[in-house]
């Protein structure tokens, strides 16, 4: 750098050299015939025009790259070789970017996702040939149309301007096939430009809907057997208390009719859970008392408990809720279960609802053993257990916290779990702002 900026001060410095000994020269001969200042202007003129025709050839140059410059003279052969240099750069470098954009499209033309380049204006730019399969788009015929007018569906133009690549996605129906199922989701990039996504879930779809009409349809169907398996139990361990002779009987009798009823309650849960799946978003919505809902829940906790926990409840009055009551009503049960389940006897248990960060929260809080945090992303699966046998023998189902998750998705909420071995836990629901609701305290 240093070597470059001393050759352009030494190329101007000639330069301002020439120019003194030009105007010099001009000035002996003005001298020489006693019009010095004529010849300083004669001279200052073919300067000048020189200086012009240089300044001409550069601009028919730039404006018709393909001609050639002739020549310069002085600084002026300087600035045509550095404009030159710079030039064969940009081409070099315009080669590697083509190269880079063709490979790119290429590689997301393999891609089994349909990809969307869409500008800042919303019009398509370029689109992968599994999102012309996916989303009935004609290569050439739909580039630079806009793509809110393609696909017509009543949420994808709020969808399109709400996401910043905060993870959200849309399902659709495929406009190729109705039967279809897409999931749509939108990258920013750039100034302005997006890239939307589409996968084709229907197959997940159907897995899913097959799962969900199989556990419904096995759990209703072993309803029956099982309540006829619990009528004899109850029999056999009526008949064991009063004859002698089965005194021996007592205990497996008992352990199979807990057993029995854990399966109950399993069969219950599963149940539930699928009827949250399959008609969860069917189900009205109203106006919901959160602050009563939380006080009945820990009152009931409270009397079956025979008060071996400390129940604090802190809740807002006037904060109120739009959706489902069952489901809400289920998400603050199975919290608080979980919660007195896992405290020891003369344990805290904290239930919370307040508004915070213009949403609303939901938050149980025990003083228990705590969760590692290598079980905390699994919480929510199904039969998931931190401690199995411990979960098995109080008679847990493994299933509430999947219910919770549930739940709260067809409210717009979230789960989110804090915990560390021997310091507790907290459960926190967060509910979005549209869903909440002031109420009127008399």
């Amino acid at each position: 750098m240093e070597s470059q900026g001393s050759d352009v001060r030494r190329i101007w410095l000639m330069a301002m050299l020439r120019l003194a000994a030009w105007l010099g020269v001009a000035a002996v001969v003005g001298a020489i015939f006693g019009a010095i200042t004529l010849a300083l202007l004669i001279a200052l003129s073919i300067y000048t025009a020189g200086h012009l025709l240089y300044a001409y050839q550069l601009h028919r140059w730039l404006a018709r790259p393909r001609t050639q410059p002739r020549d310069g003279f002085g600084v002026w052969q300087e600035i045509y070789t550095e404009l030159y240099r710079l030039k064969q750069r940009n081409r070099r470098r315009k080669k590697r970017l083509k190269s880079i954009v063709a490979e790119f499209q290429a590689s997301t033309a393999a891609l089994p996702d349909g990809a969307v380049v869409i500008d800042d204006r919303g019009r398509i730019v370029w689109f992968n040939t599994a999102a012309a399969a996916l989303l009935a788009l004609r290569a050439g015929q739909d580039n630079g149309q806009r793509i809110v007018n393609l696909l017509r569906h009543p949420r994808f133009a709020q969808f399109l301007a709400d996401a910043g690549g905060t993870g959200a996605q849309l399902e659709v129906p495929s406009p190729v096939n109705d039967t279809d199922t897409l999931v749509l989701r939108v990258v920013p990039y750039g100034n302005g430009q997006r890239l939307l996504i589409a996968r084709d879930i229907s197959e997940q779809k159907r897995l899913e809907s097959t799962r969900r009409d199989f556990v419904a349809n096995a759990s209703h169907e072993l309803r029956t057997p099982l309540t006829v398996l619990r009528g004899y139990l109850e029999m056999m361990t009526e008949e064991a208390a009063e004859d002698g002779d089965l005194v021996r009987w007592q205990k497996p009798i008992h352990e199979m009719d807990a057993q029995s009823a854990r399966m109950a309650r399993i069969i219950d849960s599963l149940l539930r859970l699928a009827r949250l799946e399959s008609e969860g978003l069917a189900q009205a919505q109203e106006t919901i008392d959160m602050a009563a809902l939380v006080r009945r829940g820990v009152a009931e906790l409270e009397s079956g408990a025979g008060h071996e926990h400390v129940f604090v409840v802190e809740v807002d009055d006037t904060l109120g809720l739009f959706g489902r009551p069952g489901e809400i009503e289920s998400v603050i049960s199975n919290l608080l279960f979980n919660a007195v389940r896992y405290t020891p006897s003369g344990g805290q248990v904290t239930a919370r609802w307040s508004a915070d960060r213009g949403g609303a929260v939901f938050e149980v809080i025990d003083d228990g053993p705590g969760i590692a945090a290598e079980h905390l992303p699994r919480l929510t699966e199904r039969f998931y257990r931190v401690d199995a046998g411990r979960s098995a023998a109080d008679g847990g189902t493994g299933l509430g916290l999947a219910i919770v998750k549930h739940s709260l998705e067809h409210h717009e909420a979230e789960l989110s779990v804090d915990s560390q071995l021997g310091q507790g836990s907290v459960f926190r629901c967060v509910f979005p702002s549209q869903r909440l609701v002031s109420r009127d305290v008399a």
